[in-house]
C-alpha cells in the first residue's frame, strides 16, 4: 500500500535530523514505504533465522521498497534484533514460545487500549505470523517484552520502519513502535527500561541520527509516556495511520509524531537512568 505523503504538521517544533547529517532516504521526497502499520493481521510469514535472531535486509536504492524483489540487487544496513537485557525487562526477538504468555497478557484488562491495536488471545499466533512476515521483508525487528521477575512476555514492542543514509549502506533512522504491555505491568518501570534499551542500541549501536515514535493524537497517556521519554513532540500528522478505536474501522487516526535525536541522547539517556534507578 502507498502511504499517505501529504503532511499537515500542525504544531512548533521541526526536531529534524541533525545539523550537517542530510536526509535519510525518504524524507520529504515522496519515497515509497512499506506502511506496516496498516495492515497488523493477514500477513503469512517466515520465522527468524538459526541463531534466534531476526536478521532482515535493506535494500539499496532510491525506492527502499522491501516488497520488491531483492534478488540479485546490492544489499544494504542489516535490521537485526538482538536480545536486550535490562534490570526489569528482557527485549526477545518475537516467536511462537511467546504467544501463550502473550495471549494472557493480552485478555488481562483490555480497557487501557483504546486507542491501540492489541490482538485478543485467538489471534496472538496470527500477530506473530503478521511480525514474521514484516521482519522478513526488512521493515520490522519484533521483540516481546519479558518481564525478568518473573520470566514471563508481557508484552510486545518493536523496531521498524528503518531509513537508510543516501549511500544505501548505513542507517539514518528507525522508528520504535507496535508496543503494548499487559495491564498488570503497566506502570512499573518495564516500559522504560524496555525504551531506554531500544534508544541505546539505536544510538549507540546503530548510531542513527534519529528514532522516532508517534501514537495517536487523541491518547493522551501514551504521548505523557513517550514525553517521559524525552522525546521531543515535532506536530500532528493529519490522516496517517489506521484508527485502532473501536467504530472507527477504515477511518485514519491523526498521528503525534515524537523524536529523538542523537545530539540529545547523552541527555535522554541520563534522565532515562535517573528514572529506573528508583526502580531497581
Amino acid at each position: 500500500m502507498t502511504p499517505f505523503h501529504e503532511r499537515d504538521v500542525r504544531a512548533a517544533g521541526t526536531g529534524g535530523v541533525p545539523h550537517g547529517h542530510g536526509r535519510c532516504q525518504g524524507d520529504d521526497r515522496g519515497v515509497k514505504k512499506v506502511s506496516t502499520d496498516r495492515n497488523p493481521r493477514g500477513i503469512r510469514a517466515t520465522g527468524p533465522n538459526d541463531s534466534g535472531t531476526l536478521r532482515n535486509r535493506v535494500g539499496v536504492g532510491p525506492d527502499l521498497d522491501p516488497d520488491l524483489d531483492l534478488d540479485g540487487r546490492s544489499m544494504g544496513f542489516t535490521l537485526d534484533g538482538p536480545v536486550l537485557e535490562g534490570s526489569l525487562v528482557r527485549l526477545e526477538p518475537l516467536d511462537h514460545r511467546h504467544a501463550a504468555d502473550l495471549a494472557a497478557a493480552a485478555e488481562e484488562n483490555r480497557s487501557s487500549y483504546g486507542f491501540t491495536w492489541v490482538p485478543p488471545a485467538a489471534e496472538v499466533g496470527d500477530f506473530i505470523d503478521a511480525q514474521h512476515a514484516r521482519a522478513a521483508a526488512g521493515s520490522l525487528a519484533p521483540y516481546a517484552q519479558v518481564d525478568r521477575a518473573s520470566g514471563r512476555a508481557v508484552g510486545a514492542t518493536a523496531y521498524w520502519e528503518p531509513r537508510l543514509w543516501p549511500d544505501g549502506d548505513r542507517l539514518c533512522a528507525i522508528e520504535v513502535g507496535y508496543t503494548w504491555l499487559a495491564a498488570s505491568a503497566q506502570g512499573t518501570g518495564l516500559n522504560t527500561e524496555a525504551k531506554y534499551l531500544l534508544f541505546r542500541h539505536a544510538f549507540e549501536s546503530w548510531h542513527v541520527a534519529r528514532v522516532d515514535l508517534k501514537t495517536d493524537a487523541r491518547n493522551a497517556r501514551s504521548r505523557a509516556a513517550i514525553e517521559k521519554t524525552g522525546a521531543h513532540f515535532e506536530g500532528v500528522l493529519r490522516s496517517w495511520s489506521p484508527s485502532w478505536v473501536p467504530g472507527e474501522e477504515g477511518r485514519l487516526r491523526d498521528s503525534a509524531m515524537f523524536s529523538i535525536t542523537a545530539e540529545e541522547w547523552p541527555d535522554r539517556r541520563a534522565g532515562l537512568e535517573r528514572r529506573l534507578a528508583f526502580r531497581v
